[in-house]
């Protein structure tokens, strides 16, 4: 059986071909640039192939409130082209299909969850570090949406001794996202994250304050792991150092056999960066399983 795969994310769009064992046979990248330009490429992809299902995981925000009027739109995002924009209701016109739909970080947390570092797992969070910051979010089982969807990346920050920079983010200034993504450390040190690799102070910032995300989530939402992936994450070294401030920064107030062991309990992501792709089949076997609207 095969599948379709949307990984809609704000500089490109990944489709993709997969079976319901994750499998991935074919894929391909297109920019995101508008509506447009970029969506019929995309249909046409499809068009092309025989699929039961698609599933989209995409950036945002996004309404995933199946009872809302915008319901599959992507809502007030910074990237004016795509503001308000049924991505949902163009796909399933065109493509006569049924369509899963999800945050671009739940897709891939649900990629780890059905196949990877946290499969059989009932509690878990994935970060995503690279352009912006996110997280997806498991709870009981459950992609967590709530009344909209965790925006993690936004939680704010307490300033590092010693750091007077004023944050990258134009909403909330030295939130997460605008202390450790990946223009923000271009814009605080004039250079991209993957030249910096052998400069010790960049990194001390920057796991300082994914530490301080970790031990909000452990404190709010106790998961059984939490997973790190983006480009920013693939500087490996950052592991030890978030760990090792995560230690510090608990204080040994919780002691759970995760916590004992954070080697296996911050985790980078274990999918290859197929996660979002293998999220996105995931999305697309649910969407099939489900009643026809």
């Amino acid at each position: 059986m095969m599948y379709g795969a949307l990984e809609a994310g704000g500089t490109k769009m990944i489709c993709a071909l997969g079976n319901e064992n994750g499998r991935i046979f074919e894929q391909v990248s297109i920019p995101t640039t508008t509506p447009e330009e970029t969506m019929p490429r995309i249909l046409d992809f499809f068009k092309e192939r025989e699929i039961r299902a698609i599933g989209i995981a995409c950036f945002g925000p996004i309404d995933l409130n199946r009872n809302s009027s915008t319901y599959g739109y992507i809502t007030t995002t910074p990237k004016i082209p795509w503001q308000n924009y049924n991505i949902v209701g163009a796909v399933k016109e065109a493509l006569q299909l049924p369509v899963g739909f999800d945050t671009d970080v739940n897709g891939s947390l649900l990629g780890e969850v059905t196949w990877g570092r946290a499969k059989g797992l009932t509690d878990a969070v994935y970060f995503t570090v690279g352009t912006g910051i996110g997280a997806g979010i498991m709870t009981n089982g459950r992609l967590l949406h709530g009344m909209l969807h965790p925006e993690a990346g936004h939680i704010q920050m307490v300033p590092a001794q010693g750091d007077t920079y004023k944050g990258h983010c134009p909403f909330h200034g030295t939130c997460l996202e605008g202390m450790a993504s990946g223009p923000a450390i271009q814009d605080r040190w004039k250079e991209e994250a993957k030249s910096l690799a052998k400069r010790p102070e960049v990194w001390e910032f920057e796991a300082e304050y994914l530490a301080q995300a970790v031990q909000s989530c452990v404190m709010l939402l106790s998961p059984q792991v939490i997973i790190f992936g983006g480009g920013v994450m693939h500087q490996e070294h950052l592991f030890p150092l978030i760990r090792s401030k995560v230690k510090k920064n608990m204080n040994g107030y919780i002691r759970t056999k995760e916590m004992e062991d954070l080697e296996n309990y911050i985790v980078p992501a274990s999918l290859n960066d197929n996660q979002g792709i293998m999220g996105c089949l995931k999305l697309a076997m649910d969407a099939e399983k489900e009643p026809a609207a």
